[in-house]
């Protein structure tokens, strides 16, 4: 198991790769300054269905609550703004399952630009709706965000476009961080945050936040069994791509992963746990049911881990991230009418 450290440690290590994919807290400041002045901070709620008998306090936070109604608008906004410090962006280009790709819509319409999103075929109609309601061009390449990405990297070689590609992007992950951030303010004493694990931009930022501001945190990524890229390359401390990423959780279907990336969930995440499509989809219900929220399959994957190992949440109070609420018909037809008594 990986052993993480303080992210002091990781930042003065020189010419270290990490430095493009931890943001340092400087960089993590800015960010908060700057977001603050889009969106105030995202609810933190005590979700009662799932404290345990011993106590143990769990609390969900709604990143749902944001414009697009998922976390992601967090580190597109805040580096589409750092790019724009840097020179002029005349259009942005984006790859994705859908949440990061309207994102990236919303922040460019903010700012007056064009922007170009590169999805999987098949990609969620909701996600393409709320992507085209933004104005934003809808390129549909490939079988998953692998492909996509690659056809994206092709249409920005040949033009001026600003790839914001949030797995590499350096500025993402300190958009990130600010979940952590409000997360210390609204709960001190929070002993485990538990993250959705995709592309690891989420992550990357919450635990490097986490840890500047309470290094006993302990931090815990759930991922998709079906698209366990990640989970493997965390296990094993090298990239371990996998041949396919099919998963009812777009948001988590990544199967080609970054050795940056790797390296930086290797200091920083103390733990990761996989979850199967059954165990998502009865997530979800349990949160539609019993805390009267919507999430979409990733956004529901740390409240399907915790639903599967109850001892987990006695060492105090938990926060499980809520990512997103960006749920098809279809998906949310499907969990609603999912046996429980099957798991």
């Amino acid at each position: 198991m990986a052993t993480a450290v303080p992210v002091e440690l990781i930042e003065v290590v020189e010419g270290s790769s990490m430095n493009v994919v931890i943001p340092n807290w400087a960089a993590v400041q800015t960010a908060r300054q700057f977001l603050e002045g889009y969106f105030v901070p995202t609810r933190l709620v005590l979700a009662p269905s799932l404290t345990k008998r011993d106590g143990a306090r769990v609390y969900l936070k709604l990143e749902s609550d944001l414009p697009t109604g998922s976390f992601k608008v967090r580190g597109a906004l805040y580096a589409l703004h750092a790019e724009m410090a840097r020179g002029r962006v005349t259009e942005v280009v984006a790859s994705s399952t859908g949440n990061h790709g309207a994102a990236v819509a919303w922040a460019a319409k903010s700012v007056g630009i064009p922007a170009t999103i590169f999805l999987p075929c098949g990609a969620s109609p909701v996600k393409q709706s709320r992507i085209r309601a933004l104005s934003a061009d809808i390129v549909q390449h490939g079988k998953d965000i692998s492909e996509a990405a690659e056809a994206a990297e092709k249409y920005v070689r040949n033009s001026d476009a600003f790839f914001l590609n949030d797995a590499t992007n350096s500025d993402v992950p300190a958009g990130t961080a600010t979940v952590a951030c409000e997360i210390l303010e609204q709960l001190p004493e929070v002993a485990a945050v538990w993250a959705p694990m995709g592309d690891t931009a989420l992550i990357r930022g919450v635990a490097s936040a986490a840890k500047h501001l309470r290094p006993e945190v302990r931090i815990v990524g759930v991922q998709a069994e079906r698209a366990a890229a990640y989970y493997l390359s965390w296990k094993r401390g090298v990239p371990v791509p996998t041949s396919t990423c099919d998963t009812v959780a777009d948001g988590l279907a990544t199967r080609t992963p970054i050795r940056e990336n790797v390296t930086a969930i290797r200091a920083l995440v103390d733990e990761v746990r996989l979850v199967t499509e059954s165990q998502m989809l009865a997530a979800i219900k349990h949160l539609l049911v019993e805390e009267h929220l919507v999430a979409e399959a990733a956004g529901a994957a740390t409240t399907a881990a915790c639903l599967a190992d109850s001892p987990a949440v006695t060492q105090g109070a938990l926060v499980l991230l809520l990512s997103g609420a960006n749920i098809s018909e279809a998906v949310l037809r499907q969990a609603v009418g999912f046996d429980d008594s099957r798991l």
